[in-house]
């Protein structure tokens, strides 16, 4: 098992206080800063762009884990990697050609993620994750934080989680949704090695306390 990372998404931060909550954030130990990015269309939802990525890139020395959920994302990726992305990860069914959107990712410096809904099978992916530097399972509908997260997708984090092991590759196994104290320990369990919470630590009296014991999770 790698070393739990940990990704607070700025989808649970207050809004009015974005620079703040981002740096308070940078402060308590968090590896990873996640950006969702949402058009209205792939998802029912508007959130963030570019410009808000390039903002909040000097308040921050974490890793920009910017997540699009957006259709045509092919056509957005270079705005986000100059806007100062360090990983950018496309849904698979937003895209007709993942190799090919992997390589243009790469080809602008970033690291390649690859995410999947719920109701998306894992061998849909499974060819193509050699590919990428991450892979993201969505462990509720995205669209909204503060959902409650889906029990059933461990078996689907387990099987990535194999898939990964055999290829013997570099590749993170990433969580997004409902990840809070009381259940981190279960995609852990499963495989997963970065964790997304929103809610679990952009709401908690101490966030830091909370990256801590997320890190700290036994298992």
């Amino acid at each position: 098992m790698k070393e739990i990372i940990i990704a607070p998404s700025i989808l649970a931060a207050d809004m009015a206080n974005l620079g703040r909550d981002v740096e308070a954030v940078s402060n308590c130990g968090a590896d990873f800063l996640h950006i969702d990015i949402m058009d209205g269309h792939f998802v029912p939802n508007l959130s963030y762009c570019a410009d808000t990525v390039r903002a909040i890139r000097p308040i921050s020395k974490q890793i920009f884990d910017v997540h699009l959920m957006i259709e045509n994302p092919k056509a957005y990726i270079k705005s986000f990697a100059e806007a100062g992305a360090d990983l950018i990860t496309i849904h698979a069914e937003a895209v007709s050609d993942l190799k090919d959107i992997a390589d243009k990712i790469h080809s602008l410096g970033v690291k390649a993620g690859v995410s999947i809904k719920p109701k998306t099978d894992a061998s849909e992916i499974l060819d193509y994750i050699k590919y990428f530097d991450l892979v993201l399972v969505m462990t509720v509908e995205p669209g909204f934080g503060g959902q409650s997260y889906i029990e059933d997708m461990n078996k689907k984090i387990a099987v990535l989680r194999s898939a990964i092991d055999d290829l013997g590759k570099d590749i993170r196994l990433e969580v997004d949704g409902g990840i809070k104290l009381d259940n981190i320990h279960m995609p852990l369990e499963h495989g997963a090695d970065v964790i997304v919470a929103g809610s679990a630590v952009f709401k908690a009296k101490s966030p830091a306390e909370v990256v801590r014991k997320m890190k700290e999770t036994k298992i």
